[in-house]
């Protein structure tokens, strides 16, 4: 699907633009995507992905901690207990108030993770009301998707190479682009249903802070409210096969306007139905 400048409303030309593969009518920044030689997450578009990126740092802190306390306790025992020091080692075997302290103290911090830690995982697992219903299914090795709630779906290919600037993406998106792409509109809850058709995939979107096994015979959600509009990318994240690294994702978060643009074309493109009908539905 490419992007292109200037909007239009519905008409009955409205299935040429579609036919010519044109997705809707609006330039989006990409936004989450990989950088060679980068550290660091990508740019949180979610609450769920600030949450996510908070606890990371929040936790890093305590793991710097403990660690440079544990490596300067060592680095002193080493020095202040060597045998040019002690000649004569002690005879103690128990210190009780020392081993009631490493024992607390552990705890202690293992709860504090715990009490920020378990919130982000609720969040993350109670699943909202929806705004829009996706289904997702994995394949060997493409992904489809289904949007329950108007009834047509399509499936997404790995861009080739050679069509990345055709349709609107940089050469350095290869193996991220994919010949169609999810469209969801901005600050609204999207609810997906993810599973499998062969073997066991994952869905990820690491800027939207989600990622889903999808296993056949199962049903698996996840959810997101996108706040920033652009292009997102992810790939499949559980090996499945020889085609595991060719089988990306892309998801485009747009305007509500944009957004009803591009889902009167899938109707059409997807679903079949007339431009006319589209046209008169969207005037009401």
């Amino acid at each position: 699907m490419r992007m292109m400048t200037g909007t239009s409303g519905i008409t009955a030309g409205f299935g040429t633009l579609w036919a010519a593969g044109v997705a809707f009518a609006q330039d989006l920044e990409v936004v989450g995507r990989p950088v060679d030689g980068m550290m660091g997450f990508q740019p949180a578009a979610t609450e769920l992905a600030r949450d996510l990126q908070w606890l990371d740092h929040f936790i890093l802190i305590i793991i710097a901690a403990v660690t440079l306390f544990v490596t300067g306790l060592l680095l002193y025992c080493a020095w202040r207990f060597s045998e040019k020091r002690n000649t004569t080692p002690a005879t103690f075997t128990h210190n009780s108030p020392l081993e009631v302290a490493w024992t607390i103290v552990p705890i202690i911090i293992l709860v504090v993770i715990g009490a920020f830690s378990l919130p982000v995982l609720f969040k993350q697992q109670e699943i909202p009301k929806a705004d829009i219903n996706i289904k997702i299914t994995g394949y060997q090795w493409y992904w489809g998707y289904e949007y329950v709630d108007e009834e047509f779906g399509f499936e997404s290919f790995l861009l080739a190479k050679d069509k990345l600037v055709e349709n609107g993406y940089a050469e350095s998106d290869y193996l991220l682009a994919t010949d169609t792409a999810v469209v969801v509109p901005i600050n609204k809850i999207v609810v997906m249903t993810v599973t499998a058709a062969d073997v066991i995939h994952s869905w990820t979107i690491p800027a939207f802070g989600v990622k889903q096994d999808a296993v056949p015979g199962r049903l698996a959600h996840l959810w997101f409210k996108a706040e920033r509009e652009g292009v997102y990318f992810g790939q499949c994240s559980e090996l499945c096969g020889k085609d595991h690294a060719y089988m990306p994702i892309t998801v485009k978060v747009v305007s509500e306007a944009a957004y009803a643009e591009w889902l009167a074309g899938a109707k059409q493109e997807y679903a079949g139905l007339p431009a006319a009908s589209l046209a008169v539905a969207a005037a009401d």
